[in-house]
């Protein structure tokens, strides 16, 4: 059965709408009845995207609603929240979705780290802190899904300032969904959406064409809904270049470093490299 959270009727707010994930959810939300707000930095890419997810939403333009926003800003949810209810009533689904990559190095420029926990961490914060009360309130059933990425679980060295952001967005949504499961009459609960590698303007690098290893925003958007129709909390995304069974070995090999005491990113560690190895392969 159809969550009744992503059913015709129901309202979803998507934060990074303009573009890669978020616009693709968009788009096939409004395609299924939804009313869609969408939500990101002003400028002719959030106005393109009001129009392009308003081509293909069943009621038209009437059903879809751009609103600029700053996530790093919690005044901004909280206004996007009001505009919302004021239009459509009130939020069924909240897609905490907006980020920025790269972070930052451990030792770089202290406002990279900024940009990257207020977008990527703070920004879900903020919104759960803005919606969540008010869904709650309302009595229906209910979704968050809030944007993780593997660099959140496994940590791979490069971008510290990412991870970090992410492990933060895993922490968050698992105390998250553990708080409304344990809050009287609350019939909303949350989701950690781990994408693999997926084509978006976040993750293109200057790239024109789709590298072969990953997956569109529309597959990944796909395996979403599947997922979420299906309940799960974790959905792991797998892509063209890695499959479940190769991101459980990467994710157990990681918290296997503190159960084993082996060095921090000891996948990466030159003394493991043969001992991973032998480890995916399952010898």
């Amino acid at each position: 059965m159809t969550h009744p959270a992503l059913s015709s009727g129901a309202v979803a707010v998507i934060t990074g709408g303009a573009s890669g994930i978020g616009l693709a959810a968009a788009e096939k939300l409004a395609a299924r009845g939804l009313k869609v707000a969408i939500a990101d930095l002003p400028g002719e890419k959030l106005d393109a995207a009001a129009a392009q997810v308003a081509s293909v939403a069943m009621g038209g333009a009437a059903d879809v609603l751009a609103v600029a926003t700053d996530v790093s800003r919690p005044e901004d949810l909280e206004r996007l929240e009001e505009i919302v209810a004021g239009r459509f009533g009130g939020t069924d689904l909240l897609m905490n979705n907006a980020g920025v990559q790269p972070g930052g190095a451990i030792f770089g420029p202290f406002a990279n780290w900024e940009k990257v926990l207020g977008v990527n961490l703070m920004g879900i914060i903020h919104g759960c802190r803005a919606f969540g009360p008010k869904m709650i309130a309302r009595g229906r059933p209910g979704l968050i899904v809030n944007t993780g990425s593997k660099q959140g679980i496994t940590t791979p060295p490069g971008d510290p300032a990412y991870n970090v952001s992410k492990a933060g967005v895993k922490a968050f949504t698992e105390a998250l969904e553990h708080e409304l499961r344990n809050t009287p009459d609350c019939r909303i609960s949350a989701r950690l959406f781990i994408p693999g590698f997926v084509f978006t303007p976040l993750a293109a690098g200057g790239r024109t064409e789709k590298p072969a290893g990953a997956w569109t925003a529309q597959q990944t958007v796909d395996f979403l809904l599947e997922k979420l129709e299906a309940g799960d909390f974790y959905i792991l995304c797998p892509d063209n270049d890695v499959p479940r069974a190769l991101d459980e070995k990467r994710i157990a090999w990681a918290a296997g470093d503190i159960i084993e005491n082996r060095p921090p990113l000891s996948r990466w560690h030159k003394d493991y490299a043969a001992a991973f190895a032998a480890f995916v392969k399952g010898a």
